[in-house]
């Protein structure tokens, strides 16, 4: 049965969330970044969009199912609240978060100065669209080698909503939202809690979030908007197992051993509390200027108790960013059409770090101290051309500033080389249903100052920035309601690459590879069998999507400890992947949604002598809205791991001791309530 299940998703290429056409014409969609606000059809990069329809499909409670079902995009959970993401590959340096990938919250960069993110602290329930650019995009966003991803918030509307949902193992997560408009007013308000006893023993998760909006249009030319969030987030982190422990017993911590203690004994954890705020004044100069300037702040307290030390952190982050757009509001019978971006960003954040020995979850004898500041601004623009509708060129440049100051036991400070980030992008409609793109861009992403300074307590100050060449080319084909292709095909040269190591009691520290060969091919599908015109019909749409991923990255000049790795496959990333879906809809909007997720063997170390097996994940989630005047009551269940597959995800790399692997929950049961009203 198991097998036949299998193979039928295959032959259909179907899969398990509603990707963003469902609610919207192919050619229709838009991405929206600070500053890029196009149709997805026209965007001469490789993009992608996860709007409310697709969140809506998952469990409430992760991000994870909806970001894998974009080719490209690997987002891995070592335990609850444990994640790292990553845009083709770059999970090669993340321990657990992000990095080298840019993120913006809205208009304001949630990444801080020292290149961390933490994406973990934001709720699902709070986010409403997610946009991504694969690939490097400096001329606009700064230093990243991987990609951009920006996360819109709920859209503020005179509604209220609320809902709760649970599962097993100790599954419970609640959310309310509201909205309302007064005059020139807009506020909207949205609370989420969450908690989990995880799968794996030592993996319990509590996150509390609360977020405010507030968009005042105090003239007809000028407006203000303002988003402030604070996120309490504590996950118990069970610790890597041996292939041994995990065959005998994947639902274990980490057990003691000789000279250590157990991440139970240890209360392995991490605390993070965020409180973010920032603002944002929007002018329109004339009827071809207008401007945009952003200011925002944070303060993170970080506190993560570890087997073999508790390191705590506080950071404090404050930024700007500013910039005009220039264009020619002419109709649509002119030949030419322009824009032009001119602008600026800056981020500073100061970090006070002390390591103390951990006594189980308690501070011991102090270990190490110390400050640093990490300071990054760079200026950017960019103009776009359009020529007959048939031709948009693209081409943006940035220089980039980074600079770091530690005070350690000595005094270390470091200001890299300004970096220069080209990209030159086109996109040519020879039919209106079809696009073919090409882009060229550069790639530069600096140390964070989490590995320059990582948990063992050393200054790697010898990092060096990693950069490269990215070249691309893509279709698009849209059939208006009824099918889109996509295909795209990369070769990215990374020199510098930043890779991660462990040292025999198991804390990390990373290191210069010689580089990375990275090619790849990414296409997604997307088909509706099925349309009814008729309302009243029991059945109204069946839709497929199929989304896979082809890699072939490996390493280059790339030598540690007198051991050649050249040529050898990326750490931590498979070489091939893909996410197939069937959503079917009934009268009245009740759903059907199934996913099937396949992943291909990844290798566990730089050597290539440990793989992870492949695996297959299969989810299902059924929904049932019911309208009682002008609210709505919904209803949903669904099961994930229908087959109870044994797999890990989110592998600890190069790990000590060979302890790699994070087993994922087996067979798990959700169902969830929501009552909403105008």
């Amino acid at each position: 049965m198991r097998l036949y299940c299998f193979l039928l998703l295959l032959f259909f290429n179907s899969h398990f969330s509603v990707i963003a056409q469902d609610t919207l014409l192919f050619n229709e969609i838009r991405i929206t970044t600070s500053i890029v606000k196009q149709t997805l059809f026209r965007t001469p990069a490789a993009a992608a969009v996860i709007d409310s329809t697709q969140l809506a499909m998952q469990t409430s409670v992760s991000l994870l199912p909806a970001f894998n079902a974009i080719p490209g995009v690997r987002m891995e959970e070592r335990s609850p609240g444990s994640y790292r993401l990553s845009i083709r590959g770059s999970l090669l340096r993340s321990p657990f978060g992000v990095r080298n990938v840019k993120v913006y919250l809205n208009e304001y960069p949630l990444t801080d100065a020292g290149g961390n993110t933490y994406i973990n602290v934001l709720s699902m329930n709070a986010i409403n669209r997610i946009d991504i650019l694969k690939g490097p995009d400096g001329s606009l966003f700064g230093a990243n080698s991987g990609g951009v991803i920006t996360f819109h918030t709920i859209p503020d509307n005179n509604k209220i909503e609320t809902g709760m949902s649970g599962g097993s193992y100790g599954l419970f997560n609640q959310y309310m939202r509201l909205g309302f408009e007064k005059g020139k007013h807009t506020f909207g308000f949205t609370e989420s809690y969450q908690r989990s006893q995880g799968y794996r023993d030592n993996s319990n998760l509590r996150r509390l979030y609360l977020q405010a909006n507030e968009h005042w249009r105090y003239t007809e030319k000028r407006s203000l908007k303002a988003l402030v969030f604070y996120s309490n987030l504590y996950y118990q982190t069970p610790g890597g197992l041996t292939k041994n422990q995990y065959d005998n017993d994947p639902a274990q911590s980490r057990p003691a051993t000789a000279t250590l203690p157990s991440a139970k004994e240890q209360k392995a954890a991490v605390y993070n509390n965020m409180l973010f705020a920032g603002i944002t004044h929007e002018t329109i100069i004339n009827k071809q200027v207008e401007h945009i300037v952003a200011l925002f702040a944070s303060q993170v307290n970080f506190k993560n108790p570890f087997i073999t030390n508790l390191e705590t952190r506080k950071e404090n982050t404050a930024g700007a960013r500013t910039y005009f757009s220039i264009f020619n509001k002419q109709p649509d019978a002119v030949r030419l059409k322009w824009e032009y971006n001119i602008g600026a960003e800056w981020q500073q954040t100061g970090s006070d770090i002390a390591n103390f020995k951990n006594n189980r979850g308690q501070k011991a004898a102090l270990l190490a101290e110390g400050n640093i500041v990490s300071d990054q601004h760079f200026f950017f623009n960019r103009l776009k051309i359009e020529l007959d509708k048939k031709l948009l060129i693209e081409t943006g440049l940035s220089i980039n500033y980074y600079r770091y100051r530690f005070t350690d036991s000595v005094l270390l400070k470091n200001r890299f080389r300004p970096q220069w980030m080209p990209r030159l992008a086109i996109s040519y409609f020879p039919l209106k249903n079809i696009t073919i793109r090409s882009a060229v861009s550069r790639g530069y992403s600096a140390p964070t100052t989490a590995e320059i300074r990582p948990s063992d307590n050393n200054l790697y100050t010898g990092l060096q920035p990693e950069t490269g060449l990215n070249l691309e080319a893509g279709i698009r084909y849209a059939l208006t309601g009824k099918l889109w292709l996509e295909v795209s095909a990369f070769s990215y040269q990374l020199s510098n690459a930043i890779v991660r190591q462990q040292n025999l009691t198991g804390t990390e520290y990373f290191l210069n590879a010689g580089g990375t060969k990275q090619k790849g091919i990414e296409w997604q599908i997307n088909y509706t069998v099925f349309s009814a015109k008729q309302l009243n019909r029991f059945l109204q749409k069946i839709q497929l999507n199929s989304s896979n991923t082809v890699n072939r990255f490996t390493f280059r000049n790339y030598i540690v400890s007198n051991a050649d790795y050249s040529g050898n496959k990326i750490t931590g990333v498979p070489a091939r992947s893909f996410v197939s879906n069937l959503l079917v809809r009934f009268k009245h909007e009740w759903y059907f949604f199934l996913q099937h997720h396949y992943s291909s063997e990844i290798p566990l170390n730089d050597a290539n002598s440990v793989f992870a097996v492949p695996y297959n994940l299969f989810q299902l989630k059924f929904g049932c809205p019911v309208k009682i005047k002008n609210a709505q009551l919904s209803f949903s269940a669904g099961v994930d791991n229908i087959f109870n597959e044994k797999y890990s995800l989110g592998n600890d790399l190069n790990a000590a001791g060979n302890r790699f692997y994070n087993a994922a929950a087996a067979r798990n049961y959700f169902c969830g309530v929501s009552y909403s009203r105008k």
